[in-house]
């Protein structure tokens, strides 16, 4: 059985990872719409990937015998300027998402060391994701408006197949 305070950590980062789930779809039809489809296509992904890691943590509360709740989501913007811009956006996310991550392991961790374990693997995932995200930051930066090296990397972005592995990969 969760205690209250850790039941309300979970359902706050299932709140973050819904969020993140629905941002990110904004982004990738925003870029679709600019036909960076590359582009679109690796955030489409991403937000399944945060979807699996929403899920995770649903299946996880119901299996400690808590309480979910899904909270409303608040509405996405429909723009999100330039592909650098965009990204950027998506790096500071993934910075926010990882001080939600580290801060309830630092409670999980002294409360509920199952829970703390499960929050651990999120925060190592979360050093590729932000990884992932800088690096495209900084190559956006190197492009500049090249119009060539932009298309370049969105065809790098498009290559992109699957999510990419990490705690929620089971299910």
């Amino acid at each position: 059985m969760l205690n209250e305070q850790i039941q309300k950590l979970l359902n706050n980062l299932i709140q973050v990872e819904h969020v993140s789930t629905t941002l990110y779809l904004a982004m990738s039809a925003y870029m679709a719409s600019r036909n960076y489809t590359g582009m679109a296509r690796w955030l489409r992904l991403q937000a399944e990937e945060e979807r699996t890691h929403m899920l995770k943590l649903i299946d996880y509360v119901t299996d400690r015998g808590g309480q979910v709740e899904i909270q409303a989501l608040p509405a996405q913007p429909a723009a999100f300027g330039t592909p650098l811009e965009t990204f950027q956006k998506v790096l500071e996310h993934e910075r926010f998402v990882t001080n939600s991550y580290r801060q309830a392991y630092n409670y999980a961790a002294q409360h509920d060391q199952q829970t703390a374990v499960l929050f651990q693997e999120f925060l190592r995932e979360q050093v590729d994701e932000e990884a992932q995200a800088q690096t495209i930051v900084d190559r956006l930066k190197l492009a500049q408006n090249n119009p060539a090296a932009l298309l370049i990397l969105d065809q790098e972005l498009g290559r992109r197949t699957a999510a990419a592995p990490g705690p929620a990969a089971g299910g």
